[in-house]
């Protein structure tokens, strides 16, 4: 049987345009739908690409500490870099050996009895020849009881008068300033806890030194040290370079962080409860350093330069575990912007260059890693590094750690 209107073209128009408008309708309604599937389907791959990248940090690739590794603490080998030199002595390295000294403490002669073939007697024959060995050993380790007496005496007028005792000799029986500074040393210097060194005390020198002693004698040690604190921070606060980083510790059980200022010959650290600026005005370095600070990343330095005087610049660690975790997502080590030197070399600089690069492999070059080769000052170029006040100059000397360029240029590639 035909529909009504089936001998009426208009009407069969009007019923197929309808049926067409619905199916178009219901087209885009999956089309959008599709869309919105897709898109959740996109963030949902980011997010997954992201907690796999999250489970697959450790401290070779990113700015979590060896102590967050746990089981899955890659291997030495695999976590060295190819081409790393070899373990032991250096070629040109100082060496250092057990030799005999010139004079010996004390000597003891070894004398033959008798002839080894006839079996006489050789207490008077001649000495023709000696060999002479070394033994270096420690002296039976003890405690010295040194006793003050302080006398009282009398004088023709009939007063008394006593003697005074040293300033440092205050108790009936108390330790002197060479245990005191063995204390100190191994408490704060090896960071031997209180109940080992105290151990350590007693297995060696026979003195049974009680655990809250030790923690007395550290902090009488920091209270004496006077201005020596305040003429260290002052001077890394002047240094050209200085090195900075934190890393976390317990005190009373609760998380507190160390803070450490460094360079070549002098360190500052501070623990705090807080990690980021506040923790990092208080130590008194940062906020009035004029140098280049060479610092691993971490946004909170970054975040002070706005604040300081000084350049800043990204240690070769933290960008090198930055290529890692880039490489790891499936991306280049290092950013497109970055992928072209943004500074020009001539004579042994560019050989220098060329022999980075090939270690380092194409694309990664000195700009973006913050390692330069030589100590020829780059020539920035607009959009790749930013050229900011202090820093000061050239200098012969090298600095202490990664960083081998002393320049005021502060290079942040988009990859760190």
């Amino acid at each position: 049987m035909l529909p009504p209107h089936a001998g009426d073209p208009e009407a069969t128009v009007a019923v197929q345009a309808a049926r067409i408008a619905r199916l178009e309708a219901a087209n885009a309604a999956l089309r959008a739908q599709v869309a919105e599937l897709h898109a959740a389907n996109a963030a949902l791959a980011v997010r997954v690409a992201e907690l796999a990248r999250r489970l697959g940090t450790d401290s070779s690739n990113s700015s979590k500490p060896p102590s967050q590794d746990g089981l899955r603490k890659p291997p030495r080998a695999a976590r060295r870099d190819g081409g790393a030199r070899k373990p032991g002595k250096q070629p040109g390295a100082p060496g250092a050996h057990l030799a005999q000294a010139a004079t010996p403490d004390e000597v003891v002669v070894h004398v033959p009895d008798r002839c080894a073939g006839c079996g006489a007697d050789l207490a008077g024959a001649p000495v023709v020849a000696t060999t002479a060995r070394q033994v270096f050993d420690l002296p039976p380790l003890r405690l010295v009881a040194t006793e003050h007496r302080a006398q009282r005496r009398r004088c023709g007028c009939g007063l008394e008068t006593a003697g005074r005792f040293p300033e440092q000799v205050r108790s009936p029986a108390q330790y002197g300033p060479g245990v005191r500074a063995l204390i100190a040393y191994l408490c704060v210097y090896q960071h031997l806890p209180v109940d080992r060194a105290a151990r350590l005390l007693g297995d060696v020198l026979g003195a049974s030194v009680a655990v809250g002693t030790l923690a007395t004698v550290v902090v009488e040690g920091a209270a004496g040290l006077g201005g020596f604190a305040q003429a260290v921070c002052a001077r890394l606060a002047q240094a050209p370079v200085a090195h900075f980083d934190e890393t976390g510790t317990r005190v009373a059980g609760r998380l507190h962080w160390v803070h450490s200022a460094s360079t070549a010959r002098l360190t500052w650290q501070t623990v705090h409860p807080k990690r980021g600026r506040q923790a990092m005005d208080a130590a008194g370095v940062l906020p009035g350093f004029g140098g280049v600070a060479v610092h691993d990343g971490w946004s909170p330095y970054w975040g002070m330069r706005p604040r300081m005087r000084c350049a800043a610049h990204t240690c070769c660690a933290s960008c090198r575990r930055s290529a890692r975790s880039r490489i790891r997502a499936g991306r280049p080590a290092w950013p497109s912007c970055c992928a072209t030197p943004s500074w020009r070399a001539t004579g042994p600089a560019r050989q220098g260059i060329r022999t980075w690069t090939s270690r380092r492999g194409p694309g990664c070059t000195p700009a973006t890693s913050g390692c330069w080769p030589t100590g020829r000052r780059p020539t920035r170029r607009r959009g790749h590094s930013e050229q900011v006040a202090g820093g000061g100059g050239s200098h012969a000397r090298r600095p202490q750690g990664c960083w081998t360029g002393w320049t005021p240029i502060a290079t942040r590639c988009c990859g760190s």
